[in-house]
């Protein structure tokens, strides 16, 4: 065995031979479902092999494993979906199956790489990596459906009962990533007290991985910085029409319109707050970046969304990259203050996707319980979903502008993140 692995797995080869033979019965329910036809479980499953083989590929040794009794709860939905098919337990055990691996991805990220993480950080990722997977394997199937003509999700029927299934779809994945949070909790505690003072336990991060130098070519940020009192004017008007719309819903009597430029403008508000409360300046591209998104969702709802059929894609992928950027700053400040929590570079790439996709499904979520809150009331709906291609096409777009802020971000958001990190040194001594 290599030497790396020798203060980390202290279990016996028997439990090695346990996680081979756990794998060895995913690859025949893979293979199985492949022969049936069964591509959705054969895909999910061979996914799972994957992750569950990777550090033994990637270190070239056979003990680097993750602990079987993980495995098999990986194992467990797989093999009651073989068994029984097609059922309302099936679509439950999709979803456990889901959380099941992203609990084994993040012991894996835990065990075997440079991340490192606490034991809140590490629950929380949990959860977030069952929702963004039950978000992206919606797509893929709605991909599929599109692209191929297969009938995974609407399966005969409209696009609202569709949609209404997706939701609770949605609704399983959420506690199914509860749960594997709280067995990752239980499993974190003992995991760290047996493997303290191993060689992978007390890995170093890689040398100047906590200094951020400002990557951004001076040609670039020539070319795409404005003056920042043009950039507060832009952001003024925009306050300014917001409290029109807002206004001229008062006057109409229009819920809706109220509602939504009423939570517009007071988000724009947002920056101010914090500089003042929290001593958190922001540049004024970030100020207006948050307005914009807010102004155009304002606006959409007033009545562009029903003319323009993108409008609601754009502010989706505006919004999304505004979530992205919250969160990219927020880690990263995390990563630069804390100790306990390291994330390579590539990693923060990873984790924004994550948190963006696990933060659209819940959004989805959100929308699905006022719509459907407003209308047993008989009440007009603030926020409301128009059918499965309207809630799909919204994640893809969260998708796009989580990539634009995951790549953005380590150019414009690397003050703000070390600003943060001030705060919290502060806030501890």
């Amino acid at each position: 065995m290599d030497a790396r692995f020798d203060g980390l797995l202290e279990e016996p080869t028997r439990s090695v031979v346990l996680a081979w033979l756990v794998t060895a019965v995913l690859v025949v329910l893979a293979v199985g479902h492949g022969l049936v036809g069964s591509y959705r479980w054969f895909v999910l499953t061979g996914f799972a092999v994957v992750i569950v083989v990777l550090p033994a590929a990637a270190f070239r040794d056979p003990c680097a494993m993750p602990p079987w009794p993980l495995l098999v709860l990986v194992l467990l939905p797989i093999a009651d979906a073989s068994a029984f098919g097609q059922s309302f337990l099936t679509a439950i055990a999709v979803y456990v199956a889901v959380a099941a691996v992203a609990l084994v991805a993040t012991v894996e990220l835990d065990r075997f790489t440079a991340v490192q993480m606490s034991h809140s950080f590490s629950v929380a990722l949990v959860v977030l990596v069952t929702l963004a997977v039950a978000g992206g394997w919606h797509v893929a199937q709605w991909a599929t459906d599109v692209a191929v003509g297969t009938d995974y999700l609407l399966n005969d029927r409209s696009q609202d009962a569709a949609n209404r299934m997706l939701m609770y779809d949605f609704a399983y994945a959420a506690v199914a990533g509860l749960l594997a949070g709280i067995t990752f909790d239980r499993y974190f505690r003992s995991y760290s007290e047996r493997v303290a003072g191993s060689p992978v336990a007390s890995r170093e991060p890689e040398q100047n991985s906590r200094s951020v130098p400002d990557p951004v070519p001076p040609l670039i940020r020539d070319r795409l910085d404005a003056p920042d009192a043009l950039v507060r004017q832009f952001s003024q008007i925009m306050q300014a029409a917001l409290a029109a719309l807002l206004l001229f819903g008062l006057i109409r009597g229009d819920l809706t319109t109220v509602v939504n430029a009423g939570v517009a403008l007071g988000i724009t508000f947002l920056p101010a707050v914090l500089e003042r409360d929290a001593k958190l300046p922001l540049e004024p591209g970030l100020v207006f970046w948050l307005t914009a998104a807010v102004f155009l969702h304002a606006i959409g709802s007033a009545g562009l969304y029903a003319v323009v059929g993108q409008w609601d894609s754009l502010t989706h992928t505006i919004s999304a990259s505004i979530v992205a950027a919250a969160g990219y700053a927020v880690v990263r400040a995390i990563d630069l203050h804390s100790d306990e929590v390291h994330l390579p570079t590539p990693m923060l790439f990873a984790f924004i996707l994550v948190f963006v996709l696990a933060f659209g499904v819940l959004w989805e979520l959100l929308e699905f319980a006022i719509d459907e809150s407003a209308q047993l009331l008989g009440m007009q709906a603030v926020v409301a979903q128009y059918g499965l291609s309207d809630t799909i096409v919204d994640l893809v777009y969260d998708g796009f502008g989580a990539v634009v802020a995951a790549v953005w971000g380590s150019f414009y958001l690397t003050s703000l993140s070390q600003r943060i990190a001030g705060r919290f040194e502060g806030q501890r001594q």
